[in-house]
């Protein structure tokens, strides 16, 4: 791994969102909907969606909203809806992953192709930036929490767990894990009493890189537009 922090990138997006509590619903049901789809749409038998009902709850998001996000998953009430992941660049070069869930792929993809347009960016074909992102697992403790972890404390039980890598930052420790291997090493890790303040399979850029302010700016108009479409799962882009 990188010594790239995706901490910091959730933390720049949290701060944005906070304002938006519309915004924290939706990241709240693309995290249900993803736990949901990977180990079932039973919290007690998924220990990855279990935190991410209780986080929803904590945030009182309704549980009509919790509820429609586990049904898609699942397939419940007939809805039949198909996973697209769509690729573009946005300003400066760059890369953006956008993934969605659709019942309405016409309707989806016109969509985020406009957004890209609204803000200098184009959507690009299938593999275009895919290849600069990895699919990995990622488990975050947060250290002001747990003053009483250590780096190889922490490092031993999750390389003992199977985890891929682990790197310290000021404020958490990351784990990341294969995608396949996510589920059980965050069962291993909470069964041994650590608590994760995310946990999530998600796209990690291989490299990033810098942009102006001005760039910064439209990029992140981008994001927010897309974020906004009921569609769109989760945007990820290779800007620091």
């Amino acid at each position: 791994m990188s010594g790239h922090s995706k901490w910091h990138n959730i933390q720049g997006r949290k701060n944005a969102q906070d304002a938006k509590r519309g915004k924290i619903f939706q990241k709240l049901a693309h995290d249900l909907y993803v736990a949901a789809k990977a180990g079932g749409a039973d919290p007690e038998m998924n220990a990855s969606l279990r935190l991410v009902v209780e986080k929803a709850k904590s945030a009182n998001m309704p549980k009509d909203n919790i509820q429609r996000a586990l049904d898609k998953a699942s397939g419940a009430g007939g809805q039949k809806f198909e996973e697209i992941t769509y690729e573009g660049y946005g300003t400066a070069g760059v890369a953006v992953l956008v993934e969605t869930s659709t019942d309405n792929i016409n309707r989806t993809v016109s969509s985020v192709r406009n957004s890209f347009k609204h803000y200098g960016g184009t959507l690009g074909t299938s593999g275009s930036v895919a290849f600069q992102f990895d699919r990995k697992g990622y488990l975050a403790i947060d250290r002001s929490a747990f003053p009483e972890l250590d780096e190889d404390t922490v490092l031993e039980a999750a390389l003992d767990a199977e985890a891929e890598d682990v790197q310290t930052q000021d404020e958490v420790f990351e784990i990341y894990t294969e995608p396949s291997k996510f589920q059980s090493v965050e069962e291993i890790l909470t069964k041994a009493g650590y608590i994760f303040d995310e946990a999530e399979i998600t796209m990690i850029a291989q490299n990033t890189m810098t942009i102006n302010d001005d760039d910064r700016e439209k990029l992140d108009k981008l994001i927010d537009e897309l974020e906004e479409n009921e569609d769109v799962l989760a945007v990820y882009t290779t800007a620091d």
